[in-house]
């Protein structure tokens, strides 16, 4: 009985000392739920990144169609297979839907293509900053097209994304002049000739892939509203149309002989080369679900935030893993960058709570809706 009364009393002291600790705020709670999702579209964007780079940045890769269609493929095998787990869901294929949505296929194709040429031939941390003029092509392509409105901080931090490119392209093309040109004395015309020309080349495939990327997500925009398709349904679609155009466009436009397949897979290489492509499209679908996840767990404010803030990180990564100068001009671009991207973002948020003030049910009418 003694024995008994005493690990009562011991229980009831035990519960005593859980009640007394402190509960949890709401905002740790919130915090422990949001970095996750955070981290791992954090994670995947930089593997998808350096992967891509990697496997575009050798000497004699000019098989690109092929590695879009190889990425394409393994997306759409992994997207099946985590459907089959049945841990996601999307709509079953139909052919109305493929007509709709093949335009909008084709452009994320000529996106992705555009954006693997433009790091063939330039940095990351240069193709990281210039990214950010997509963010200005789209938001004047929504004032045109959908009535949308840029406020003056989303102006002043166009402003500064604008800087960072000029800062970052002045940085890329003084570096690459002083390698061309040796320290002991003046290099050759045709090795300074060589480099512009190749960062020309790059500049061109950045300045399309900004145009397409924009072009894309504008007309994305309109499509959804057509076919009601969730964000796995658009992956789904925009994936599977694409490979029989990369397939042809491969076939038609690439080498498909011996001595070329030999030179952009050589044999010592060959099976490593292969697995960072299938890593590359499973990462594809890694951050089409992070994006969600971030999304549908923060906010659409916390995940531009997010984006901004991973332009650091990204563009770090270059220079770890590729040996991408560390120049005051290269780190100055990537700072005006990252604060630039957070004015956007602020700016975004400003203008999200305008809006809602002015729409107390937090409804804002994108289209004339039935009663």
């Amino acid at each position: 009985m003694v024995l008994s009364s005493n690990s009562q009393s011991v229980e009831r002291d035990a519960a005593e000392r859980k009640r007394a600790l402190p509960l949890p705020s709401e905002q740790e709670v919130q915090l422990s739920a949001s970095l996750p999702p955070i981290l791992c579209y954090c994670v995947a964007s930089i593997l998808m990144t350096v992967v891509n780079k990697f496997v575009v940045s050798g000497a004699n890769f000019s098989m690109n169609f092929l590695l879009l269609c190889i990425q394409s493929s393994v997306c759409i095998a992994s997207v099946t297979i985590v459907k089959k787990l049945g841990i996601i869901s999307f709509r079953a294929f139909d052919w109305q839907d493929a007509k709709t949505w093949f335009p909008i296929s084709f452009m994320l194709t000529l996106v992705i293509y555009t954006g693997s040429k433009s790091l063939q031939f330039l940095s990351i941390p240069v193709y990281t900053i210039f990214k950010n003029l997509t963010i200005i092509l789209i938001a004047y392509g929504e004032v045109i097209w959908f009535g949308g409105r840029v406020t003056g901080l989303t102006f002043v931090s166009f402003i500064f994304m604008v800087l960072s490119s000029v800062i970052a392209a002045w940085s890329d093309v003084s570096n690459a002049m002083n390698d061309a040109i040796p320290t002991a004395g003046m290099g050759s015309i045709h090795d300074v000739t060589g480099v512009v020309q190749r960062l020309n080349i790059g500049y061109f495939w950045m300045l399309v892939n900004c145009l397409a990327s924009a072009a894309y997500v504008l007309t994305m925009r309109k499509r959804i509203k057509i076919t009601g398709f969730s964000d796995w349904d658009s992956m789904f679609y925009s994936n599977l149309l694409s490979i029989p155009v990369l397939a042809l466009l491969s076939i038609v436009l690439e080498d498909w002989g011996t001595e070329n397949l030999n030179r952009n897979f050589p044999a010592e290489t060959r099976s490593f080369l292969l697995m960072a492509i299938a890593f590359s499209g499973a990462a594809a679908v890694g951050i089409s679900y992070t994006t969600a996840w971030c999304v549908r767990v923060t906010s659409s404010t916390t995940y531009s935030m997010v984006g901004a803030l991973n332009k650091l990180p990204v563009a770090a990564s270059g220079m770890l893993f590729f040996g991408d100068a560390v120049t005051s001009g290269s780190v100055s671009a990537i700072g005006v960058g990252f604060f630039a991207g957070l004015l956007y973002a602020i700016a975004k948020n400003n203008q999200k709570k305008a809006e809602s003030r002015m729409y107390p049910e937090g409804i804002i009418p994108l289209s004339n809706r039935k009663p």
